[in-house]
């Protein structure tokens, strides 16, 4: 496959062009798409008419897959997940995080794509965590580095909205995590920003009152305009990102619209 990369903000986002999923993907055109993965983040490719099954397996090629513990699967293909206005409440997606990150090992990436779409609204939007850190003035830089967060699944399902047996279950096999401030990615090196809204609940050691006004700023400050791309959904779109270093929010902004969406997560490794 001949393909190009067009990308779409100096700091986060690129389209790609000239790969097919549907059809076998060889190892020279997916190492190229992983690449511009790490270089851009996020990448999106348009018109994908894959089945679960080939975007389960094209998504296994980043490595070992995910299985969430709350949101509904595909009957067939467990490995996906799917984002049903029809089956799930999805305003908490609205809101910025990084997946799963109350996992010891938070996820590498994800390959979601766009089944079915409401009329207008229902964008997604990234936001590079590398971009936010490397804006930072040194002093804090340092500072950063010295501290560990807390994550807890908990704080994106709250039980009146969630409550079932698979949250109580998810609750008790995923207990609050630790994580570092700043992580360093484990193939470009590059440090970022991995505290989120979604996730994180306060600071190792610091009193509340204290942690909760900086974290806020983090969180504001990662999410800066600059550091950030908007996608606008077509039907059979692919996004696929890299976890590690962004966030992502998908703005819930199409009342009682219809939207499905599968994503396929891939497992990483444990942030340091």
């Amino acid at each position: 496959m001949a393909i190009s990369i067009e990308p779409l903000t100096p700091a986060i986002g690129a389209v790609i062009a000239g790969v097919d999923l549907a059809q076998p993907v060889d190892d020279d055109t997916f190492h190229a798409v992983e690449a511009a993965m790490l270089t851009h983040q996020v990448v999106f490719l348009r018109d994908q008419a894959v089945t679960e099954q080939q975007q389960r397996d094209f998504a296994a090629r980043f490595g070992p897959l995910h299985i969430h513990p709350i949101y509904p699967r595909s009957d067939s293909v467990p490995e996906i997940m799917l984002l049903d206005t029809a089956l799930n409440d999805l305003r908490d997606n609205a809101l910025w995080h990084s997946d799963v990150s109350f996992l010891e090992t938070p996820s590498l990436g994800a390959v979601l794509l766009a089944r079915k779409l409401p009329p207008l609204g229902g964008d997604t939007l990234w936001a590079s965590a590398t971009a936010a850190y490397d804006a930072l003035p040194d002093t804090l830089k340092a500072y950063l580095g010295t501290l560990s967060a807390i994550h807890d699944l908990a704080k994106s399902f709250p039980a009146e909205r969630f409550e079932s047996d698979a949250l109580a279950a998810a609750k008790r096999n995923n207990p609050p995590v630790v994580h570092p401030v700043i992580r360093t990615h484990p193939v470009t090196g590059k440090k970022a920003i991995f505290v989120s809204e979604g996730f994180t609940t306060g600071i190792v050691g610091m009193d509340p009152t204290l942690a909760g006004p900086l974290l806020a700023m983090l969180y504001t400050h990662v999410t800066r305009p600059e550091f950030t791309v908007r996608w606008k959904w077509r039907v059979g779109d692919v996004a696929i990102w890299d976890n590690r270093v962004t966030q992502h929010y998908a703005t819930y902004d199409y009342g009682n619209a219809h939207r499905v969406m599968n994503r396929a997560t891939m497992m990483g490794d444990k942030p340091f």
